[in-house]
């Protein structure tokens, strides 16, 4: 059993505040309904602990797994008549993790308050984003609301597995190289001065490839501190440049203009952005909110900006494909489809048509991408083992064919 606070109103009006003990917390709203209260708000009264075992929340957050999830459940309840507070209640029950069952929590207090559902959803905006919470409205004003959860779970479910798996293809390089790097080192520090002290004492002529990786070999020795303190201060004010909005365009800019990565990143991006507004329009809302809420969300400062800048230019009574077309960002062909849509009327299916197409250009990249990284990165460690083993070897054979 739990104990609950709780605060409610009489039918006369008046403030009525207790406690009530039951098994969860939907048995106490409704054995305090039935005392004919008005329940205006109602929490666990067990307080969480401050202590050293107290749960960090600092790091925790939602992942897009679980609001994925997330939308697929809140589809079936509704599409099985279950009310927007029942179904709430019931998710906080059964959510994966304690932080999204505290917001479900929060977020099923304030429909019971009279709050609406996106409403309640947009005061947590590190969970559900301003393009959620608009689908939501959109699906609220149609009384679709079944549609647009199963829209969102859609949407998020191919953003989820394109980002997922531009992840999953650098794990493996990423380890391969950091594990090379850290033995580099190791040998630079520890094994190659053991050698160049045998070198000295034995005074054989020493080649030239071995007298560089010593060289290096000193200089890590000597300057590592140094060398450490250097790059922990590069690396943070590097971060925190980057925190800033010059930082963000200016390493944007940087990574789109990479060689082919920058080319995936585009289509990522454009893919998004006809994805967005795709679903949007199909959800009712009016392309020029349509634009400013995909400026929010397609993540990425360059798009973000041309979105707003786009949108000002709509509101100002310019067609969208011309708004685009002033930004070399937005490739011609994507203008003209959504030129052909403005015509046609067909702006929703047009934009849906591109964003299939960019998600298949995305995954072919990214395949593509991690077929050229594995040989490149095999013949780059060869290479680089070969000449350290090299270096090493041949004077000690020297030194032993001496004897």
């Amino acid at each position: 059993m739990a104990v609950f606070n709780y605060t409610a109103v009489d039918a006369e009006g008046n403030e009525r505040a207790g406690t009530i003990e039951a098994v969860n917390i939907d048995v106490a709203i409704v054995a305090i309904q039935r005392r004919g209260l008005i329940i205006s708000n109602i929490e666990s009264a067990e307080k969480k602990s401050v202590g050293l075992m107290s749960r960090v929340t600092f790091f925790e957050r939602v992942k897009n797994s679980d609001i994925v999830i997330l939308s697929r459940q809140i589809t079936t309840l509704f599409e099985a008549q279950v009310s927007a507070l029942r179904a709430f209640r019931l998710l906080a029950a059964e959510a994966r993790t304690e932080l999204l069952a505290e917001k479900l929590t929060i977020i099923a207090n304030d429909i019971q308050s009279g709050s609406s559902i996106s409403a309640a959803l947009s005061r947590h905006p590190d969970v559900f984003s301003g393009f959620y919470v608009n689908m939501v409205r959109a699906g609220e004003e149609a009384g679709k609301l079944d549609e647009a959860f199963s829209f969102l779970a859609d949407y998020l479910d191919r953003t989820y597995e394109i980002s997922q798996k531009a992840r999953n293809a650098l794990i493996y390089p990423a380890f391969v190289i950091f594990t090379f790097i850290v033995v580099m080192i190791l040998m630079m520090t520890l094994v190659i001065p053991n050698l160049a002290k045998m070198l000295s004492e034995v005074g054989q002529d020493i080649p030239i490839y071995t007298k560089i990786v010593i060289g290096i070999s000193s200089f890590f020795s000597e300057f590592i501190v140094l060398i450490l303190v250097v790059f922990g201060a590069g690396a943070f004010f590097f971060v925190r440049y980057g925190r800033t909005e010059a930082g963000k365009m200016l390493y944007s800019r940087a990574r789109l203009g990479i060689p082919y990565l920058g080319g995936v990143y585009k289509k990522l991006f454009l893919s998004r952005l006809a994805d967005n507004l795709s679903t949007m329009l199909r959800s009712g809302i009016q392309i020029l909110r349509g634009i400013e809420i995909t400026g929010s969300v397609v993540g990425d400062p360059v798009y973000e900006k041309l979105l707003k800048e786009a949108a000002i230019d709509v509101q100002a009574g310019l067609p969208v494909s011309e708004a685009l077309r002033r930004h070399p960002e937005i490739p011609g062909i994507v203008v003209a489809m959504i030129k052909i849509g403005e015509e046609t009327g067909n702006m929703g299916s047009i934009l849906d048509t591109m964003a299939k197409f960019y998600r298949r250009e995305v995954n072919n990249a990214i395949d593509t991408l991690v077929g050229l990284i594995e040989p490149f990165m095999i013949v780059t460690l060869a290479v680089g083992v070969a000449i350290l083993l090299t270096s090493v070897l041949i004077p000690i054979y020297n030194i032993a064919s001496g004897f």
